[in-house]
C-alpha cells in the first residue's frame, strides 16, 4: 500500500489498472508561487513543494509516499492547466500540427527506497480540425490537464509518431515505479 499525493483522478487510474494497492491524499501546494518559466525546472519545483507538504503531514513510517506532477511544453512554452476556454484553446492551437512534450516529474520514497525521476514523453501531432478542438472544449475533458492535453483520449487519433511511456503523458511513469515496489 502506498499514498499517493496527488488529487488527480488519471493517476488514480494508472495505479490501478496496474494493481498497485493505494489511498489518495492530494495537498495544497501553491504552483503559482514558482517562478520558473523552464518547463523540467518548474515541474520539479512543484513536485518537491507537494512531496515537503505532504511528507511533513503523513511521513512514511505507515506507508510510502508517491507524488508527481506533469507540465506540457510546445514551441518551448510551459504549458500548464488552461484557465478558462480560450487559454485551452491557445494551447490546443499550439499543439495543432506540432511536436508537444509531456514532462513528468515523481519522487517516492520508502522506509529503505527513494526515487526521484523526470522523464519526458513526445508526441508529433497531426493538425487539429478546429471542429474537434471546439467539441473538446465544450466536453470540459480538456480542463485540470496540464496543456490541456489528454493522449488517452482527444489526442489519441492525432498522434503521428511517440518517443517515450504513454503513462508519463498521462502523469505518472508506471513503468518506473514498479522497479521501486
Amino acid at each position: 500500500m502506498i499514498r499517493l499525493g496527488s488529487n488527480s483522478q488519471t493517476r488514480a487510474l494508472i495505479l490501478k489498472n496496474n494493481n498497485i494497492d493505494f489511498i489518495q491524499n492530494g495537498g495544497d501546494f501553491d504552483e503559482d508561487s514558482i517562478k520558473t518559466k523552464n518547463p523540467k525546472s518548474f515541474v520539479y519545483q512543484a513536485t518537491l513543494g507537494k512531496y515537503n507538504e505532504l511528507l511533513k503531514k503523513y511521513g512514511i513510517v505507515d506507508m510510502p509516499l508517491l507524488v508527481a506532477d506533469s507540465v506540457v511544453t510546445a514551441n518551448n512554452q510551459l504549458l500548464r492547466k488552461a484557465k478558462d476556454e480560450e487559454d485551452a484553446r491557445r494551447m490546443l492551437k499550439l499543439q495543432s500540427g506540432n511536436k508537444t512534450s509531456v514532462i513528468t516529474c515523481m519522487i517516492y520514497k520508502s522506509k529503505k527506497k527513494e526515487l526521484i525521476d523526470i522523464s519526458i514523453t513526445t508526441y508529433e501531432f497531426a493538425k487539429f480540425k478546429d471542429k474537434d478542438i471546439e467539441e473538446y472544449i465544450k466536453s470540459k475533458e480538456c480542463f485540470g490537464k496540464a496543456g490541456a492535453i489528454m493522449v488517452e483520449g482527444f489526442c489519441k487519433p492525432y498522434i503521428l509518431n511517440v518517443k517515450g511511456y504513454e503513462s508519463t503523458a498521462m502523469g505518472l511513469c508506471v513503468e518506473k515505479l514498479k522497479l521501486f515496489l
